[in-house]
């Protein structure tokens, strides 16, 4: 009986897998798991969002009324879309329609709404950020700098979201598997090419942040506004990217109820309070807008980092299994009863 039991034991053992302990074999092995499925996603984006900013460098060009006037549509045209593509090439991954199918749907809305929150949260501050600026003095030079502003953070945040969501899926991928420390190397796997990559971004957008302006329009008056905003967008460009990998690390540990919260408090409670005190009393209005909300944006990063210190990769993984093995089928549970015998 002993022994029957110590070859059980034995062959269990060698069944879990080998926890990677922080190595630079380890490290740079995760550096491009994450890359291969950063990349593709940045791209995509990237593309995406770049069509907004051609539009608007194109219309800047007219004037300042076209530039502000732009800047409000785009603000009010930020709908996400989905589509489904059948092919043959994703034939092996359909399923027909069954009862099945919404087994775990209550499960999957437990984790998807609180994270299209987490995410909308932070995107309508700054949309609200627009829609104040119409109502300072100047309006066209405000809203026009400011959405310049908005829309360069935006497209230079779809390389720490693809950073991110990489991030929430290789965590997520170790944890089910129940390897805590590997999804610790991708933490700090993916904290290493964030800080490397708003590092270059910023510098760079510092440096030439004298011709800057000049891509969205010839108007003096606004090159200049969007010269002295520049050391305030480079350090959003930091704060976006760092939130961007900390919101990913969150919701791969199934944390998007925390980053909801986090989110509501940082830009609700302080980032657009701040704002409005800054932009309406007292003399830096656009300015003033950028840095309370920014405000916001360094307490959500705060707040984040502070929770990602504090996870226990050891609970995690042991919660995920559980939701793992609670997720099966009866029949998938028949057939690992059957392997285990």
């Amino acid at each position: 009986m002993e022994e029957s039991l110590l070859a059980k034991g034995i062959k269990e053992e060698k069944r879990k897998p080998e926890t990677p302990s922080l190595t630079w074999v380890t490290f740079t092995g995760e550096l491009k798991r994450l890359g291969f499925l950063a990349g593709p996603m940045v791209v995509v984006s990237l593309s995406q969002y770049l069509l907004q900013v051609i539009s608007l460098m194109m219309v800047g060009h007219l004037d300042e009324l076209a530039l502000s006037s732009t800047a409000l549509a785009i603000s009010l045209s930020a709908v996400t879309g989905f589509s489904l593509l059948y092919s043959s090439a994703c034939k092996k991954t359909l399923v027909p329609i069954s009862k099945e199918l919404f087994q775990g749907i209550g499960e999957f809305f437990r984790f998807a709404i609180p994270s299209a929150v987490m995410v909308c949260l932070e995107w309508w501050s700054f949309e609200f950020l627009i829609l104040l600026s119409g109502l300072l003095p100047n309006p066209q030079l405000e809203t026009s700098v400011l959405s310049v502003c908005l829309n360069t953070i935006a497209t230079l945040y779809t390389i720490p979201y693809g950073l991110g969501a990489a991030a929430s899926t290789r965590i997520s991928n170790e944890l089910g598997a129940g390897n805590p420390q590997a999804a610790r190397v991708a933490v700090f796997a993916v904290l290493f090419l964030a800080v490397t990559e708003t590092s270059i971004v910023s510098a760079i957008l510092l440096a030439s942040r004298s011709v800057f302006g000049y891509t969205f329009s010839n108007e003096k008056e606004v090159v200049d506004y969007v010269t002295t905003m520049a050391p305030l967008v480079s350090l959003s460009i930091i704060l976006d990217s760092l939130q961007g990998v900390l919101s990913g690390v969150a919701r791969g540990c199934g944390w998007q109820h925390i980053g909801a919260y986090v989110n509501l408090g940082a830009f609700y409670l302080c980032g657009i309070p701040v704002a409005a005190v800054l932009g309406f009393m007292t003399n830096l209005r656009g300015r003033g807008l950028w840095i309370g909300i920014q405000t916001g944006a360094f307490v959500q990063t705060v707040m984040l980092s502070i929770i990602t210190s504090c996870i226990n990769w050891e609970k995690q993984a042991s919660n995920a299994r559980e939701r793992i093995f609670e997720g099966k089928l009866p029949q998938d549970n028949n057939e690992s009863e059957q392997l285990v015998s």
